[in-house]
């Protein structure tokens, strides 16, 4: 599970470059906000959650982490993209269902970490 997690972090590491490019040649800096999210909650806490399931592959392979797994990536890019609604003209209800669908759904799967980690990640020594 934890080389999931770190495969998916990679895909929003060249997310958050390609984004930062086009922010910086288009000159379309009201993005920063998306462009932060993509690079902190998408690559960094990505990453950092595979890398705890990596190293503690019992609580990588429990029910929580499978149902976090699929909250969290399924959450965020709907959250990402209601991030972007933003600044274009899409009906309110549309963005409030992307931005508040997406970041319910991380935030439950954040939720999930917390408990895993705490139920199932015991000390080596």
């Amino acid at each position: 599970m934890g080389a999931k997690w770190i495969k998916i972090s990679i895909l929003y590491l060249m997310l958050v470059f390609a984004f930062g490019l086009f922010m910086h040649y288009t000159v379309e800096l009201q993005w920063k906000a998306t462009h932060a999210h993509i690079g902190v909650v998408g690559w960094l806490t990505t990453g950092f959650i595979g890398l705890v399931y990596s190293i503690f592959k019992d609580a990588a392979e429990t029910g929580l982490a499978k149902a976090q797994f699929w909250l969290y990536n399924i959450g965020l890019p709907f959250l990402l993209v209601g991030m972007m609604m933003v600044y274009i003209d899409v009906p309110r209800w549309l963005f409030e269902l992307f931005v508040s669908g997406g970041g319910i759904a991380v935030a439950l799967s954040v939720l999930l970490f917390f408990v895993n980690v705490f139920q199932n990640v015991k000390s080596s020594s």
